[in-house]
């Protein structure tokens, strides 16, 4: 009796997220099967393995394939002001609402290198909240993380992440807020200092306390409909009262029967809010 290959791939897979979370901890066993599917035969390729499987006995050993596996999954894109249109809209739509709050949270969900953190620390600081504002971004992956605590980006995306910044309404010079050395630029010190990196799983941890704004844009897109569901939830436990939730563009809250709360309040950019202001 013949297995067809994509029964065989999804029964490898499972076996593959398993090993994962018992070796590391890390869960991906609601992302959506078909995704990971392709990422990890992508993988298997590159390191010239024949199917998924081959990959679980390296886990155990090959540091370089285990950084590339999370990488895979975890789809760490990102870039300054990415949307500029959406950060516009938070700096009409939303910015006026949180200066009326004495001290303000905000979360980026699967923040990946940063570059999104960043940009709200310079959009915080042109509108003067940056001084009574705190910024989370956190994310499964500890690779990306190392990454956006080290504040240094590639010099070849300048020009797109200066485009990007005077498109979303950006007040200054983006250069700015970064100093230039050889092929990098450098988030400077000065808007650090109310930044906080940490690692947290959707999948796993709990709520992340009591939020004014909280950013989760393409990540939704990549759990099957448990997890989207067990995420929303978390986000609405982790709003103020008043707060806002922003989602990517091709996410909404339409797939769950229950609504928790949480009204839309921009449908171009997907922004909701938790009850009235």
């Amino acid at each position: 009796m013949s297995v067809k290959v994509e029964d065989k791939e999804l029964l490898e897979l499972e076996l593959l997220t398993q090993a994962i979370k018992m070796l590391y901890g890390w869960d991906f066993g609601q992302y959506k099967k078909e995704s990971l599917r392709r990422s990890a035969n992508r993988l298997a390729s590159k390191h010239n393995l024949k199917n998924i499987s081959e990959l679980i006995p390296k886990l155990f050993c090959n540091e370089l394939l285990l950084n590339d596996l999370l990488n895979c999954f975890s789809i760490p894109v990102t870039e300054m002001f990415r949307d500029p249109g959406f950060f516009l809209t938070l700096r009409k739509k939303i910015i006026p609402i949180l200066k009326t709050y004495p001290f303000i949270k905000i979360w980026h969900v699967g923040c990946a290198s940063g570059q999104e953190v960043y940009s709200m620390a310079i959009l915080l600081h042109e509108e003067g909240m940056y001084d009574r504002a705190r910024i989370y971004g956190t994310d499964i992956n500890p690779l990306q993380l190392k990454k956006a605590k080290e504040g240094i980006f590639e010099v070849d995306q300048l020009d797109v992440y200066k485009e990007n910044y005077y498109k979303s309404g950006g007040k200054h010079d983006l250069m700015d807020y970064f100093s230039l050395k050889y092929d990098a630029f450098i988030f400077n010190n000065k808007l650090r200092k109310n930044i906080f990196f940490f690692e947290h799983n959707i999948a796993q941890d709990h709520a992340f306390g009591e939020m004014n704004l909280i950013l989760c844009r393409n990540v939704l897109i990549y759990f099957d409909a448990t997890l989207q569901c067990r995420a929303i939830n978390l986000f609405n436990e982790s709003l103020c009262f008043g707060g806002a939730l922003c989602l990517g563009v091709k996410e909404s809250l339409d797939f769950m029967s229950i609504n928790p709360g949480l009204e839309l309040f921009d449908k171009e950019w997907k922004i909701y809010k938790k009850g009235f202001v």
